[in-house]
């Protein structure tokens, strides 16, 4: 059986960038961020992490809540920021109707 490619999407390639972004800044390795993943009760191998900063892997939310206890942020800080609801309207908007 053939395999679809991954979709990402513009939240999960910002997720991705700010998940290697933070990492970064902590001074840690993928190796080491997902040690830590592993160790808070969400096995993660560095390939994955590696692959998710890549986007070529999506981060469900349970990744994501151990990615950001991992890095010590909270969830949210890992999510893009909309400025207001009229924004996130309009971009809902723009996909539905092309």
């Amino acid at each position: 059986m053939a395999t679809r490619p991954v979709e990402i999407g513009p939240a999960g390639f910002h997720t991705a960038r700010a998940i290697e972004r933070i990492r970064i800044a902590r001074g840690l390795t993928q190796h080491q961020l997902a040690v830590r993943c592993t160790a808070l009760g969400r096995p993660m191998s560095n390939t994955a992490l590696s692959r998710t900063e890549r986007a070529h892997r999506r981060c469900d939310v349970d990744d994501l809540v151990a990615i950001a206890a991992a890095l010590g942020v909270s969830p949210a800080a890992l999510l893009p920021l909309e400025t207001s609801p009229i924004q996130t309207w309009e971009r809902i908007q723009g996909v539905l109707l092309g």
